[in-house]
């Protein structure tokens, strides 16, 4: 049998804590070496244990999961996953999280969350797989700071923007937060009109498209029924949803 991937959970919650490592030991190829409920016991642990993946939650004692990993990355990088109730602020702090060097999130089951622990769990055993094969050894003595791709972007209108048979297409997982916006900063305003699918949880996707709109030069949006597909612009599908592309006259809607 191979090695199986090691993964530390941090979670300032026991309870949860023992929900991930018994739901994550159902897979046989994962194996939960340990937990932390915060931050400074966290960093103990990596050093002793050596894990390969790193669940992190965001709101914690001490120190949130955005602090800790603008302090871990550049030291000794760790592919992390988000795991967290998903309020409107936490998920702020979770885009803060991916571009501090998180490669995905996972929405907590809650009180308002139409999902289950069990579906969640299945969610959270795939993305570690994925997670243990992403290389993120360039955050290694980097300077985490937030992202400036560009200082200004001209405004857009739709007038006097050619439709054509041109699109480009990309769909993402697991790192795919990391790796988008720096394909999107080579794009620009004669770029051929580009969808994008990054699987993410509902409601996240608004805010991903939101903030890569404010860092790329070129005009990036959560998708709406009957957006137009231009050049200059990328349109972001919902969470959870996919795109469908259908050509009227010489406009991709």
């Amino acid at each position: 049998m191979a090695d199986r991937i090691r993964v530390l959970v941090i979670d300032d919650s026991a309870l949860f804590c023992s929900l991930l490592t018994r739901g994550l030991a159902a897979d046989p190829g994962l194996e939960v070496v340990g937990t932390a409920t915060d931050p400074y016991d966290a960093s103990k642990r990596i050093i002793e244990l050596r894990p390969q993946v790193l669940t992190l939650d965001i709101e914690m004692p001490r120190m949130n999961g955005v602090e800790f990993l603008r302090k871990l990355m550049p030291q000794y990088p760790l592919p992390a996953i988000i795991v967290s109730a998903l309020t409107e602020h936490s998920k702020l702090v979770a885009l803060d999280a991916l571009a501090a060097g998180a490669v995905d999130v996972v929405e907590k089951p809650g009180a308002d969350s139409d999902r289950d622990l069990e579906e969640m769990l299945q969610e959270l055993r795939t993305k570690i797989r994925i997670a243990a094969t992403v290389d993120v050894s360039h955050w290694k003595h980097a300077q985490v700071r937030p992202r400036r791709i560009s200082s200004a972007r001209p405004v857009l209108a739709r007038q006097g923007r050619q439709c054509t048979t041109k699109l480009i297409a990309i769909g993402a997982s697991t790192g795919g937060t990391e790796a988008i916006p720096e394909v999107l900063s080579s794009f620009h305003n004669a770029t051929p009109g580009t969808i994008i699918v990054q699987h993410m949880p509902v409601g996240f996707t608004r805010l991903f498209a939101a903030r890569l709109n404010r860092l790329c030069a070129i005009e990036v949006k959560e998708a709406e029924h009957g957006d137009v597909i231009l050049p200059g612009r990328a349109l972001v599908a919902p969470g959870a949803l996919q795109l469908r592309v259908a050509q009227r006259r010489n406009e991709y809607p």
